[in-house]
């Protein structure tokens, strides 16, 4: 069973709760997950037989409000449950993540109460799925560049565009999906089956393999004037939509880095070379420590940004320093777990080299890190480098 790693007891600030719901997860995870994700890696798919659970334990929507069929847990909760998930992998995350923070935070911030009371309680019990159309083949950091367009009818909307990279795509019963109007971006939801919508998966991934991605076309798709999130206009939408992701992401990948340091201080202790093991070498120590105190860096920014948005405080510039940085360091620790493990790094037995191949999308997933410095830096200095 993972023990996880928490070198300066940052979960002896927790709550009773918020320790109990973090070994919930964990159990899950290693129980449910982790048997069966080697397999899923493999074969490029998601285990669907477990979206259900992951719905009856409130995994699918942990800010949503009771009265919509959520837990109504607090931000840092969810955070801790994200970094449980993508202990086991990025794509376990990634399918909670866009779940949650991409498509029932939209309906939940700026839909109709007809709609949340319609999708929401479906999205939570992981009864329906649903994806978030905003990048496109020739557009990700710019979003306001978008080429997908709606056009007003007499009784609704009709959608022509594309959308590229959705997490859940093909799996998806509802698309969120962000289009120009003649009065600027809108929200729309898009239902599987309307005329004129298709969703082909990608092929040939060598990173989040073990997660739904698809490419998402519009063709005249007609969608009735209920199905427009009424609160939503221009960019501000979909941004706040990336941003409770991202949040997500900085807890996320500090679960993934925590796994690959886990499994490669458990090797180190176990490989004999030269008589004794590995462990016992200058050079591995100074690996294993430079390791541990990335991680323990990135648990105490996750800390104070969970608590800063439960309190209301926590901006946008906040939660991309964090991104940027968690991400950067897990990647590393991934990578480093893997010369750690030496030639059966690079074997699927092992999960290091499967966790860096990961990384390597959630680096420039949700804004790159190029762009998150960016906006750190417009923060720090007030003059943008966009």
């Amino acid at each position: 069973m993972f023990q996880g790693v928490d070198y300066f007891k940052i979960s002896d600030l927790f709550s009773d709760d918020e320790r109990m719901i973090q070994q919930t997860v964990r159990e899950f995870v290693e129980e449910r997950f982790m048997p069966v994700i080697q397999k899923h890696h493999r074969n490029g798919t998601f285990p669907l037989d477990i979206i259900p659970e992951m719905g009856q334990m409130g995994l699918l929507g942990v800010t949503v409000p009771e009265e919509y069929g959520g837990p109504g847990l607090s931000n840092f909760i969810y955070g801790i449950a994200m970094q449980e998930l993508e202990r086991g992998d990025s794509g376990l995350r990634s399918f909670a993540s866009v779940q949650g923070s991409l498509v029932m935070f939209p309906i939940k911030t700026y839909g109709s109460e007809e709609q949340k009371k319609k999708w929401l309680p479906l999205l939570a019990s992981g009864t329906k799925i649903g994806c978030f159309g905003l990048t496109e083949p020739d557009f990700g950091s710019n979003p306001g560049g978008m080429l997908t367009r709606a056009k007003k009818t007499n009784d609704g909307w009709l959608i022509n565009g594309s959308k590229m990279w959705i997490t859940n795509g093909s799996l998806a019963d509802i698309a969120v999906v962000w289009a120009k109007t003649d009065d600027g971006i809108n929200g729309f939801l898009l239902e599987k089956g309307t005329p004129g919508f298709t969703a082909k998966g990608l092929e040939g991934k060598l990173s989040l393999r073990a997660s739904d991605t698809a490419e998402l076309s519009f063709q005249d798709c007609f969608v009735p004037d209920e199905n427009k999130l009424p609160g939503a206009l221009g960019l501000k939408g979909p941004l706040s939509c990336l941003n409770e992701a991202r949040y997500g992401i900085s807890w996320g990948v500090t679960g993934a880095a925590m796994a690959c340091y886990d499994e490669a201080l458990n090797y180190s202790k176990n490989r004999i070379q030269f008589d004794k093991p590995i462990a016992s070498f200058q050079l591995t120590q100074e690996k294993l420590v430079a390791m541990v105190t990335e991680i323990t860096k990135s648990q105490l920014l996750n800390y104070q940004l969970g608590r800063l948005k439960d309190k209301g405080l926590a901006t946008f510039n906040h939660v991309s320093l964090a991104k940027r940085n968690n991400v950067a360091q897990a990647l590393n620790i991934a990578r480093t777990a893997r010369t750690i493990l030496g030639a059966n790094g690079i074997s699927d037995e092992y999960q290091s080299m499967r966790h860096a191949m990961n990384l390597e999308s959630v680096l420039t997933y949700e804004g790159t890190h190029e762009v998150h410095t960016l906006i750190v830096g417009q923060h720090i200095t007030g003059e943008s480098a966009f």
